[in-house]
């Protein structure tokens, strides 16, 4: 019975020690898979006050467990409602034709809705154009310049949230309407800040098209622009490569990229068809139908031979 017992008891040692091995040897693993950490971004690369930031998932939507802000011009709202098939569904058309109002978006709404679209990054800027010195300095020095601007159209979609556009834009609105106005402005730019955790201006949160946050750069000093557009290009590179990853993972499920005849495309899947009436659903939910006579040739072939695969005529 000793000798059981003594065998036994080594038997455990060993397991213990191999146990332990190996979880140094992951853990070692895991610090060679991420020497810059979760977030990839090499430490002079980052903000001077900023954490580590948290790791990019690909497939995962951060967005998707964060409410609602409290208020959107009704002209940027999209009534789609994946749950009640019975709900009106807009036209794709109508959803392709949201006119770009300049380099910088005003609407989150519209923001996000692009940067899903475009697969682009979607860049925030919470400044304050009119009290903060240091948010006039950021504009002069990177945001108003031509390198940046045409880099930034090309790499990204931009959203700026302004302290200072809360004027009613509104001629004709009487006093009780332009204070309704700007207490709405104000709540919504408040709960934006508290959603991303802004705690001073300027800052900038740069976010991948599944709404993930993928970096964090907070305050300004003259002189630092070159410095924090190599911390952008960076961040920008990081997305670009989570997002295809996360584009497999949903070609896998169905979704691929429609074209209309103006060549206007949208990535999504097709969730009915039906003598030539499509419904789409996008990644983020929002729901849109088409019919086929406005798609472009690639995708009606597309369908010809899906029909065509399922005996269908």
């Amino acid at each position: 019975m000793r000798f059981v017992l003594l065998a036994l008891f080594s038997a455990m040692a060993l397991t213990s020690c191999a146990t332990l091995g190996l979880g140094k040897k992951s853990e070692e693993k895991k610090k060679e898979d991420e020497p810059f950490g979760p977030t990839g971004i090499p430490p002079q690369l980052r903000a001077k006050n900023s954490d580590p930031g948290i790791p990019v998932v690909p497939g995962g939507n951060a967005a998707a467990s964060q409410p609602a802000a409290g208020f959107t011009p009704e002209e940027d709202i999209v009534y789609t409602d994946p749950d009640n098939p019975d709900a009106p569904i807009p036209e794709l058309s109508t959803l392709l034709a949201t006119a770009k109002r300049g380099p910088w978006e005003e609407s989150e709404t519209i923001a996000r809705q692009r940067s899903s679209r475009e697969g682009k990054p979607l860049l925030i800027w919470f400044t304050d154009s009119e009290s903060s010195p240091m948010c006039k300095a950021l504009s002069q020095e990177l945001f108003s310049t031509n390198d940046f601007g045409n880099w930034a159209t090309e790499k990204l979609i931009r959203l700026r949230v302004d302290a200072a556009n809360i004027k009613i834009k509104d001629p004709d609105a009487d006093l009780g309407e332009s204070e309704n106005y700007r207490t709405n402005v104000k709540n919504y730019y408040a709960t934006l800040k508290k959603r991303y955790k802004v705690l001073g201006l300027p800052s900038l949160v740069l976010l991948n098209p599944s709404g993930e946050v993928i970096g964090r750069y907070r305050g300004y000093k003259r002189g630092d622009a070159d410095f924090l557009w190599g911390q952008l290009k960076h961040g920008e590179a990081v997305s670009s490569t989570a997002y295809q990853t996360w584009r497999k993972g949903l070609e896998k499920k169905g979704y691929r990229e429609w074209q209309d005849r103006r060549d206007r495309k949208v990535f999504a899947r097709l969730t009915s068809y039906s003598e030539g009436n499509l419904t789409f659903i996008e990644p983020d939910g929002t729901r849109s139908r088409t019919q086929e006579t406005n798609l472009s040739n690639k995708d009606k072939a597309w369908i010809a031979e899906q029909k065509k695969l399922r005996n269908l005529h």
